[in-house]
C-alpha cells in the first residue's frame, strides 16, 4: 500500500450498538441518534404544524390540494437532485437523511428531478439516479414503482406565478446587461442601485415577459427579477433574478419553452406544490432562506400555494478525506481519463462504489453513524471503510485466494497417498452463521453450502508465507517448521528450490499423515500457524484488482490546490492471481473474503460466471493507512 500522509484532525463519531433496520423497514425498537432535524420534526408533530394540510394525491396549487383528502403523510421530504451528473456519496447521505425521516416518522419522502437547465441534463443522468436511489433500498411518492416527480411538469404552474407576481408588483422585466447588473447589485459593503426598468407599470412588464415566453427577443437580451429591495443586507434579497432566456431543447418538454426559471425561483415553488413540509438541504442554501419564504409568502396572499408553507433547513454537506466531490472535477477525470468511466471503483460515485463492492447497508450505515449537524468538519475515509466491513463481516461467503503465487510441492505425498490422489476437503461459506439473523436471513435456515476443494501433491501457495531464513516472530513455513494446510493438512517445510537468478521456483515440504481437518487425528501435531492456499489441479486464474485511494492528499482540492497533482500513481495494481473453484462460480456483484487478504467483489461489469473470473478488492480487512 502506498503511505498517507500524516492524518488529520477529524471530528468525534458515535459508535451504534444495535442492528439497523433494513431501507424500507419502519423502526420502532431502534432508538435513532437525536439530531437537530429530528428535533424539528418532533417538535412539528407535537405542535400540529402541519396538521391541517391536504394532499389532492398529486403535486398541485392551492385549489388543487383544497379538494383532497387530510394528508395521510405526517411529513413529507424530498431528494431533489439535478440529472446533470451521476450521483456520489455526499448525495447517498442525503438520500439516506431525506428517505430515512419520511421512514422513521410515517412519511413520505419524493424523489424529484431538479430539470430546469436543460443544457445540462441527459435522460442517462435521470436513469442512473433512479437505479441508484432504488439500489440503496428506497422507495419514493408514496407508492411502489411510482414515477419520480420533475421540475418541469410544474413549468406551466411557474409561469403562472410569475404572472402574478408582475401583476401585484413584485416583479420585473431588467433590460440591462449582465455586467451592469452585476455591478448594480453593490456588494456586502455597498447597496445595490435601482435598475432603471423598475418602475415600469405591470402592464408594460407583462407585455415583455409575454414578448420573452414567445422568442421575441435574444438570449440574454432580459431577465425577470423579483422586486424585493436593493439595498437588503441579503445580496440574495436585491432583485433576484427569476427567469431567463434559453433557446435549448429540454430534455422533457422538448422546445415548448424558450424561458426557463431560476433555480431559487423554482425550488420553493416545488416543494410547495408537492406539500412538503421540511425541505432540508446543504449550509450554501442558507442566504436563499429568505428569498424561499418571501416568495412563499407572495404566493400564498395569491392564492396560488396552500398554506401552511414547507420551511428550509440546512445541514453541513459531506467532506470525506482523500476524495472529491464536485461534479466539474469528477468529469475532468473521467474526460481526462484519469480513470475509466463515471463507474470506476475509484471514483466516489454510487454507481463507482457499487463497484467497488459497497453495499447499501454499508452506506446506510455510514450515513446514520457520521450524523447531521450545522457545522463543516472532515470524516476520515476509514470510517466508510470501517461501515463496509462491519456489514460484510456476517454476509460475504470466504474463499482462498494466492495474490502473489508460488507452488509448494508435497514431496511424499505419493507414498502417504496414491500417485495422483486428490483429497476431497471442505470449508464452511460463512464462519458465523449462527449470527446471520442479526442481517435479515431467518433463523433456522440452512446454512450455505460449504466450499468443497481439493488437495493433491501440489498447492499453490502466496510467496510471503515462506522465508528461507526467517526473521524474528516468523510462524509460516521455513526450513523445520510445521504449519497447517488451511481445511487441509499439516505439512512440514524441508527447503526450496531456485532458478539460476535465485529466485524461488518451488517451496518443498512433506505432509503429516492423519491430520486432515476435520477427522480425528487433525489435533495430533500442534502448529502455531495456519496459511491459505489453493490446488493446483483445481485452483482457477483470476484477474485481480487491487485498488487504493486515488488521492495521495487527505483534501486534495482545499485551497485552491491543483487536485490533478495528488493523484496516487499507485491507486490501481492488476495481478493474476489463483482462486479456490467455489469463487469461479460467483455472480457479478458478489462480495467475498479472501481470507486473510481483504473483501473482494466479482466485477459488475468484466465478471462472466464460470470463465472470467475478475475480482475487485473492496476494502482490507484492516486499515492499513492509519498505521
Amino acid at each position: 500500500m502506498t503511505q498517507p500522509p500524516p492524518k488529520i484532525s477529524v471530528m468525534s463519531l458515535p459508535t451504534p450498538t444495535q442492528n439497523k433496520p433494513a431501507a424500507n423497514a419502519v423502526a420502532t425498537d431502534v432508538v435513532k441518534p437525536s439530531n437537530f432535524l429530528r428535533q424539528i420534526i418532533e417538535s412539528d408533530l407535537a405542535n400540529g404544524t402541519y396538521a391541517s394540510r391536504r394532499w389532492g394525491g398529486s403535486p398541485g396549487d392551492a385549489a388543487h390540494h383544497a379538494k383532497g383528502q387530510p394528508d395521510p403523510a405526517k411529513i413529507r421530504t424530498r431528494f431533489p437532485p439535478e440529472p446533470n451528473g451521476y450521483l456520489h456519496i455526499g448525495h447517498a447521505k442525503s438520500i439516506c437523511l431525506n428517505f430515512g425521516l419520511a421512514r422513521d416518522y410515517g412519511g413520505v419522502c419524493h424523489l424529484r428531478f431538479d430539470d430546469t437547465n436543460p443544457e445540462k441534463e441527459d435522460t442517462e443522468y435521470v436513469n442512473s439516479i433512479i437505479d441508484s436511489v432504488k439500489w440503496l433500498g428506497f422507495e419514493w411518492n408514496g407508492a411502489p414503482d411510482a414515477a419520480p416527480y420533475q421540475a418541469s411538469d410544474y413549468f406551466d404552474f411557474m409561469y403562472r406565478a410569475a404572472e402574478y407576481l408582475i401583476e401585484a408588483g413584485h416583479a420585473y422585466v431588467d433590460e440591462q446587461t449582465a455586467e451592469q447588473m452585476r455591478v448594480n447589485r453593490g456588494d456586502f459593503g455597498k447597496p445595490g442601485i435601482d435598475s432603471p426598468y423598475r418602475t415600469r407599470t405591470p402592464a408594460e412588464n407583462l407585455e415583455r415577459f409575454r414578448q420573452m415566453r414567445d422568442g421575441q427577443h435574444e438570449d440574454g437580451a432580459m431577465v425577470l427579477r423579483a422586486k424585493i429591495d436593493m439595498g437588503s443586507p441579503n445580496i440574495n434579497l436585491r432583485d433576484p433574478a427569476i427567469y431567463r432566456i434559453r433557446r435549448a431543447t429540454h430534455h422533457n418538454t422538448g422546445d415548448k419553452w424558450c424561458i426557463y426559471p431560476m433555480y431559487t425561483y423554482a425550488h420553493p415553488i416545488e416543494d410547495a406544490l408537492e406539500q412538503i413540509t421540511h425541505s432540508i438541504c446543504t449550509l450554501e442554501f442558507e442566504d436563499q432562506r429568505p428569498f424561499y419564504d418571501w416568495l412563499m409568502a407572495r404566493l400564498i396572499e395569491g392564492g396560488l400555494l396552500a398554506s401552511p408553507p414547507p420551511h428550509q433547513y440546512e445541514f453541513a454537506r459531506l467532506n470525506l478525506t482523500y476524495v472529491i466531490t464536485s461534479k466539474r472535477k469528477l468529469a475532468q477525470l473521467v474526460y481526462d481519463h484519469k480513470v475509466s468511466g463515471w463507474d470506476d471503483p475509484r471514483m466516489p460515485t454510487i454507481v463507482g462504489l457499487r463497484r467497488r463492492g459497497y453495499t447499501p447497508a454499508a452506506l446506510q450505515l455510514f450515513a446514520e453513524r457520521i450524523g447531521v449537524t450545522k457545522s463543516d468538519s472532515w470524516i476520515d475515509y476509514s470510517t466508510l471503510e470501517g461501515c463496509l466491513r462491519e456489514d460484510l463481516e456476517l454476509k460475504a461467503h470466504r474463499g482462498m485466494a494466492v495474490l502473489n503465487p508460488v507452488k509448494l510441492v508435497l514431496t511424499n505425498w505419493d507414498e502417504v497417498f496414491a500417485p495422483g490422489h486428490l483429497e476431497p476437503c471442505s470449508q464452511p461459506a460463512l464462519p458465523h452463521h449462527a449470527h446471520e439473523a442479526t442481517q435479515g436471513v431467518a433463523e433456522g435456515t440452512e446454512p450455505p453450502p460449504a466450499r468443497q476443494f481439493s488437495i493433491g501433491k501440489e498447492v499453490w501457495i502466496d510467496r510471503e508465507d515462506f522465508e528461507e531464513v526467517p526473521p524474528k516472530g516468523y510462524k509460516r513455513l521455513f526450513p523445520g517448521n510445521k504449519v497447517r494446510l488451511k481445511g487441509g493438512y499439516v505439512i512440514e517445510c524441508t527447503g526450496c528450490s531456485k532458478d539460476a537468478n535465485g529466485q524461488i521456483t518451488e517451496v518443498l515440504a512433506t505432509v503429516v499423515p492423519d491430520t486432515k481437518s476435520g477427522t480425528p487425528g487433525s489435533e495430533t501435531v500442534k502448529v502455531k500457524a495456519a496459511i491459505t492456499w489453493v490446488g493446483v489441479a483445481n485452483g482457477v486464474n483470476a484477474e485481480v484488482r487491487l485498488y487504493d485511494r486515488l488521492f495521495l492528499d487527505a483534501q486534495p482540492d482545499a485551497g485552491g490546490k491543483d487536485f490533478i497533482e495528488s493523484l496516487n500513481p499507485n491507486s490501481l495494481k492488476v495481478i493474476t492471481a489463483i482462486v479456490e473453484p467455489s469463487l469461479a462460480n460467483a455472480l457479478p456483484g458478489q462480495n467475498f473474503q479472501f481470507e486473510r487478504h481483504g473483501y473482494f467483489v466479482a466485477d459488475r461489469v468484466d465478471h462472466v460466471q464460470g470463465s472470467k473470473p475478475v475480482f475487485n478488492l473492496a476494502v482490507g480487512l484492516k486499515d492499513s493507512w492509519g498505521k
